[in-house]
């Protein structure tokens, strides 16, 4: 008995590379509590700061917070960390990794922050400066790699590894790949210049003509989304959009009503101005129809076509929706039907006239006369 409890106060005492069992349970007891703090800590500091800021009228402290909660987060876990670094014994390699894990958590912990808080920033200058919703969006992706980047390289640096060489090797792999990612370069280039030039932006309507026409959702390093109106995806690389014809309709500032309609021949010159007459005053009394001042509205007899006379109506709408734009019309087609039949008039359809000299069977060289009575 007492050989076996030597043997178990050796093990107890000797533990793991010299850490003994009391040791190690205190050690999982600090980090159990570190992370049993983390949710109250974040919740009083949060709580704390929201104190100072609920009395500013701006949301973007309160964005600011929201994207801080989860690098307060790691505060708890780091200060566990560096207890033990202090709390253990260890020495040599396992003593100076400790130490350096715990300095790459905090660096890790403040850079961490720092990205999170890129979100709201640009959120704002997208909102009171020029940048546009691309261009921000682009910027903000930017300044989050360039701060990954920076944090890695100070990481690498804590452990020891030296940078100088690493980014001479990448200079070098980065040659080798350029020449086999041309078209990614090519993709980049072309998605800065579609922002650059403001081509379009994410929630316009965007069409090339017999190839794509959608929304646009994301303008991204190598491609664009484009939700075409069936609902799917459509991916574009950057550099097709900045080599075609795009048009934007997300810019427009009216949509167009171009119609003609047909009138029979028998309509005399006083329905047919009137008739014009009312179209133009339904165009100029309806909400629906906006005023463009760079051309106005009109309904105007503009040809003698092969069956009928061409009356042209031409009038501009706000840039609606295509439920909405399709309403108006609609309502438009049904004040037509009523002007044109209310003034007596009626809608041509294509038609042929065929006119016969003379027949076979005929002496005279007349045609008979034909009775539109029906026979008893």
């Amino acid at each position: 008995m007492n050989e076996f409890l030597n043997i178990f106060n050796e093990i107890w005492t000797n533990g793991l590379l010299g850490v003994s069992m009391t040791q190690i349970i205190t050690a999982m007891g600090i980090m159990l509590t570190s992370l049993l703090c983390r949710a109250f800590f974040i919740r009083r500091v949060l709580t704390w700061l929201e104190k100072l800021t609920e009395n500013t009228e701006s949301s973007f402290d309160d964005a600011v917070l929201d994207s801080l909660e989860r690098p307060l987060g790691y505060v708890p876990i780091v200060i566990g960390l560096y207890i033990l670094t202090i709390y253990l014994p260890m020495s040599g390699n396992m003593g100076e990794f400790g130490s350096n894990l715990v300095e790459a958590l905090v660096a890790f912990t403040i850079f961490s922050a720092l990205m999170n808080t890129v979100s709201p920033i640009f959120s704002v200058l997208s909102s009171t400066t020029w940048l546009t919703p691309s261009m921000s969006t682009w910027l903000e992706r930017a300044v989050r790699m360039i701060l990954g980047i920076i944090c890695l390289a100070i990481i690498l640096d804590i452990f020891g590894i030296e940078i100088g060489p690493l980014v001479a090797g990448l200079g070098l792999f980065s040659v080798a790949v350029a020449l086999g990612a041309q078209d990614l370069f090519k993709n980049l280039i072309a998605g800065i210049l579609i922002i650059g030039e403001n081509r379009f932006q994410p929630g316009d309507r965007i069409e090339v003509i017999g190839e794509m026409h959608g929304m646009v959702e994301q303008i991204g390093f190598r491609s664009t989304t484009v939700r075409l109106f069936n609902t799917s995806p459509m991916v574009i690389p950057n550099k097709d959009l900045s080599d075609v014809k795009v048009i934007n309709h997300g810019e427009m500032i009216y949509r167009r009503l171009n119609w003609t309609i047909n009138l029979v021949y028998s309509t005399t010159v006083e329905q047919l101005a009137k008739i014009c007459a009312d179209i133009e005053t339904y165009m100029n009394d309806s909400e629906d129809i906006a005023e463009n001042p760079g051309q106005e509205c009109f309904a105007r007899a503009v040809e003698f076509g092969a069956s009928s006379i061409d009356v042209q109506i031409l009038c501009y709408t706000a840039p609606v929706n295509l439920t909405e734009f399709t309403a108006i019309k609609q309502n438009f087609i049904y004040e037509i039907m009523g002007v044109v039949r209310g003034n007596g008039s009626e809608f041509a359809y294509p038609s042929t006239s065929l006119y016969v000299e003379s027949t076979p069977d005929s002496t005279d060289n007349l045609m008979p006369v034909v009775s539109d009575e029906k026979p008893a």
